[in-house]
């Protein structure tokens, strides 16, 4: 999304407004809270916006299509609360739409002994978030992995993968919202009294939205919205895109395979992922973008990179974390280097086993001081509701998060005590 437009666009009083709730962004958070609003207070009038011209393009679309267990996130927050519940729920919507799914489980292997406390500690945080775990040694990994070798290593039996794509599909024809694709948005005009007036771009011209509420589900853009709407996010989204490759002898892998993460950071690490059509992706690491929907060295927006090179926290953050950013990146631009990486769980693949797959691109909030927001980030301005922060789990928690941001918009628009106007088409 790129917001240039000056033009100024006025909720005018005596308007009918088009819709109750306008959701920025159809990606599986935003359908999934269109999804929840009309369960939740069914007539509400729904309207979803996305740029591209279907759903699911970003983040949703180009992950690896894991349905998390939740057992790394700290006991009591967000991720741990919407992740492990919406584990099960993930399971039961694709089971009820006919979504491809499976329950596979997945081992967490350490593969030197500096990482077995850390191994231990996330034993204890399975099961402080009620997840069943099961301890290995190294001989008992080739129960499960025949060709994976560490020496010790946990089975989570509630992971899972899914088409998420399919997924945010099916949310998109049962929220019963009306969704308009290849809808940028433009300008924001947010007036506390009466709504909000968003102005879009088609390829036809475009046109202008108006609603009592907006919900911010914008992802790798969120931050964009939230200030054109007039309110301070503080923080950036700093985008780093994940590599993936694909295995040419998927027989190698049986179904997930993860190393054992590094707390400081929010990233799991290059694993091994059969997928639900069969194939093993290998992936992914995490080196900055150079844009927002960067999802290769090529796609360079000097526009985004002015927006992160000139946001405080970008530079705390690569102060902290150099080390670490500089070994992704040397992933990034060697393939014997990210080959090496897989062969600590794997070690009969060769580099000739890669074949290079479809990156993704993270949308990572970051503070001004540098800190990488750890956990899902909602936040509310006037006639607003704002997700600033839904990488990985969010597809698995979308259930839940969808819920979570459908109350605080309906209390929001619960607020407005006005009886609703006829509806009628708006005009600038």
């Amino acid at each position: 999304m790129h917001y240039r437009s000056r033009e100024v666009v006025h909720v005018r009083a005596g308007v009918g407004y088009d819709c109750d709730v306008l959701v920025v962004g159809g990606g599986i958070v935003g359908l999934s809270t269109a999804y929840a609003i009309s369960r939740a207070a069914p007539g509400t009038r729904v309207t979803v916006l996305e740029k591209e011209a279907g759903p699911a393009r970003h983040q949703t679309g180009r992950n690896s299509g894991v349905i998390h267990s939740g057992i790394y996130y700290r006991p009591g927050s967000l991720k741990a609360r919407y992740a492990v519940g919406g584990a099960a729920e993930m399971v039961k919507f694709c089971a009820e739409y006919g979504v491809p799914h499976a329950v596979t489980g997945k081992l967490i292997v350490a593969t030197e002994r500096a990482e077995l406390p850390r191994l231990h500690a996330l034993v204890q945080r399975g099961r402080e978030n009620g997840i069943p775990v099961r301890e290995l040694g190294a001989a008992q990994i080739a129960e499960y992995e025949p060709e994976v070798r560490g020496l010790a290593a946990i089975h989570v039996g509630t992971t899972g993968i899914c088409d998420y794509t399919a997924v945010a599909r099916h949310l998109a024809d049962a929220s019963g919202a009306e969704i308009r694709y290849g809808a940028r948005v433009a300008h924001i005009d947010r007036r506390p009294e009466r709504g909000v007036a968003v102005r879009t771009v088609t390829a036809t011209g475009g046109d202008v939205v108006r609603a009592r509420v907006l919900v911010n589900c914008a992802g790798l853009h969120c931050d964009e919205v939230a200030r054109l709407t007039g309110d301070d996010p503080e923080m950036r989204i700093v985008p780093f895109r994940g590599e993936y490759y694909t295995l040419a002898r998927p027989e190698l892998v049986r179904g997930l395979v993860y190393p054992v993460p590094d707390p400081a950071f929010p990233f799991l690490g290059v694993h091994l992922t059969r997928g639900i059509d069969g194939s093993v992706h290998l992936g992914p690491n995490a080196v900055p973008a150079l844009a927002r929907e960067g999802y290769d060295w090529g796609v360079v927006r000097p526009r985004d990179l002015a927006t992160t090179a000139t946001w405080p926290g970008t530079w705390h953050m690569a102060r902290q974390h150099w080390r670490y950013g500089a070994g992704e990146l040397r992933r990034s631009i060697s393939k014997t280097a990210f080959t090496r990486a897989v062969q600590r769980l794997l070690p009969a693949v060769t580099p000739d086993d890669l074949v290079p797959s479809p990156a993704g691109v993270r949308a990572q909030a970051v503070l001004r001081d540098g800190t990488l927001v750890d956990d899902f980030l909602i936040k509310e301005g006037p006639r607003a509701v704002h997700v600033l922060n839904a990488p990985s789990p969010a597809a698995t928690a979308s259930l839940p998060i969808g819920r979570e941001v459908a109350r605080r918009a309906l209390a929001v628009l619960h607020q407005d005590r006005r009886p609703l106007q006829t509806p009628g088409r708006a005009t600038p």
